[in-house]
């Protein structure tokens, strides 16, 4: 009888160790595909940042290039304007 009891135990055990074993295992294959996943969503997120930065450099560098060529307000020289019905100054 104490061999049976025995053999029962040592049954009750291994399956006990079995099942911690696969949940366990469960357990690390899903933080590593959550781990995976953030990864993904982090790479696709700095790359849609960094070509947003792109495209904010390109229009700077644009809007540079354009007031460059354009003379601005202060380049040129004020129109006066007579009064009506007044003399010209000479």
């Amino acid at each position: 009888m104490p061999v049976r009891v025995l053999i029962a135990v040592l049954v009750v055990l291994l399956v006990v160790l079995v099942a911690a074993a696969a949940d366990r295992a469960v357990k690390v294959i899903k933080r590593e595909r959550r781990r995976r996943e953030a990864t993904r969503r982090l790479a696709a997120a700095a790359a849609q940042a960094e070509t947003r930065h792109r495209q904010r450099k390109a229009a700077e560098q644009a809007s540079g290039a354009l007031t460059s060529v354009m003379p601005t307000i202060h380049d040129i020289d004020t129109r006066h304007v007579d009064k009506p019905g007044g003399t010209t100054p000479t």
